[in-house]
């Protein structure tokens, strides 16, 4: 598990492909304190396992449906990546409960900025948005971040400066392609629900069960 806020923001330094799996080798800094073999590092929003380390990188071994279902695959040498390791009993939790197990990779569709507010808004699946609710939570690779508004299905957050300032969120353009993970207490609830209702979950259908 972990809490959706970015220790750093490390470098591919090498991406290579192997039967049926990707190698992928990550510089780094502040994540290698006190990481271990087989230790869980959210990349991207993808949670990956270490497999190997040095004085300056971590490998991980990427599987095919990460690769199929993240931007992982996407990633060349050089591309700058979000970081952050598994949380611990002492973390505090300034973000929200994040997997690292990837709902879909989305498209920035609109990216504005007025004032010291930037507006970014993705287009999301449809059998995601509903998912989504206006001031719940969300992870885009690995960010935990606040749900501003939703029209249809195009999903606005409102980042502060903060988290741009020490994210890849400041090299994104429209177009770019980012790791969605939605909030797991939705899954859940769809999840359990599913059986007893006759029509799809909705926020309306939510509040008439009394939610």
């Amino acid at each position: 598990m972990f809490t959706g806020i970015i220790e750093e923001v490390g470098v591919v330094a090498s991406m290579t492909r192997e039967s049926g799996r990707a190698r992928l080798v990550i510089r780094a800094e502040a994540v290698l304190e006190g990481t271990k073999y087989g230790d869980s590092i959210n990349i991207e929003g993808a949670c990956q396992t270490v497999a190997e380390l040095d004085g300056s990188t971590f490998t991980v071994f990427t599987l095919a449906e990460s690769l199929k279902k993240t931007t992982l695959g996407e990633l060349r040498v050089g591309s700058r990546v979000n970081l952050e390791r598994a949380m611990t009993p002492n973390t505090r939790m300034g973000g929200h409960m994040v997997q690292g197990h990837v709902s879909a990779a989305v498209s920035i569709r609109e990216l504005s900025r007025a004032d010291n507010n930037v507006y970014l808004s993705v287009e999301v699946p449809g059998d995601l948005i509903r998912l989504c609710v206006p001031e719940g939570s969300i992870a885009l690779d690995g960010i935990s971040l606040t749900v501003a508004k939703i029209s249809g299905t195009l999903v606005t957050v409102n980042v502060i400066p903060v988290t741009i300032e020490s994210t890849t969120l400041r090299y994104k353009k429209p177009g770019d392609r980012m790791n969605l993970e939605t909030d797991i207490i939705g899954r859940y609830v769809e999840r359990y629900l599913a059986p007893f209702i006759s029509q799809p979950l909705s926020a309306e259908r939510l509040r008439e069960l009394g939610y």
